[in-house]
């Protein structure tokens, strides 16, 4: 079979340009517009353009609920930075003050030491030393070592009713009624007598 070619078309070259200026016909019967140089070409058609609003909108529920559940981990995680902070201060004040009890510690080590502090906090004296107290005008020294404080009064302890003493007597209380005070008598005052004078 021999095929219809153009007669002046030679093997192997392009078809004639009649051919390819005819922009194909639509199928209701009207041809397109044709698309001149410098125009630029309608924006394609994408037929995934309305779901991409759903997938958007999915997407930034999800990032907001992981910045949701990351802020709440950041304010756990900054509280107890804060918290952890503040016990390592507190470690470093106990450490300071366990290192100054171990100085005084080291210092009662020291006669010299023993020997003021029994001439400050007791008013001792040494043998053959006189020792001096300037009175106020209270009549108490000043500059008084405190006074040695005594063991509690046993008596006064012995005198004080116990807790379970004292809720025996509220339910011993409660069961009694209470009698009404009688209200006192008032004894009445006699009234003058007003006699008439006599008309003389």
């Amino acid at each position: 079979m021999s095929s219809r070619r153009d007669p002046g078309a030679r093997p192997g070259s392009r078809p004639s340009s009649r051919t390819q200026s005819r922009p194909p016909v639509r199928r209701d019967g009207t041809q397109p517009k044709r698309r001149t140089a410098g125009a630029p070409p309608p924006p394609p058609r994408t037929r995934g353009s309305r779901n991409l609003t759903g997938r958007a909108a999915v997407v930034l529920l999800v990032l907001g609920a992981l910045i949701v559940s990351y802020a709440q981990s950041l304010r756990v995680w900054f509280d107890q930075h804060q918290q952890i902070t503040a016990l390592q201060q507190e470690i470093r004040d106990r450490e300071k003050r366990v290192d100054q009890l171990n100085d005084e510690i080291a210092r009662w080590d020291d006669d010299a030491y023993v020997r003021a502090q029994a001439r400050q906090r007791l008013g001792w004296v040494m043998p053959g030393e006189v020792g001096y107290r300037v009175i106020g005008a209270d009549g108490k020294p000043i500059g008084a070592p405190p006074e040695p404080v005594g063991p509690a009064d046993a008596e006064a302890d012995e005198q004080k009713p116990t807790w379970y003493t004292k809720l025996w007597g509220s339910v011993e209380g409660a069961g009694k009624p209470a009698v009404p005070a009688k209200p006192p008598t008032v004894k009445p005052t006699p009234k003058p007598i007003l006699t008439p004078k006599a008309n003389r």
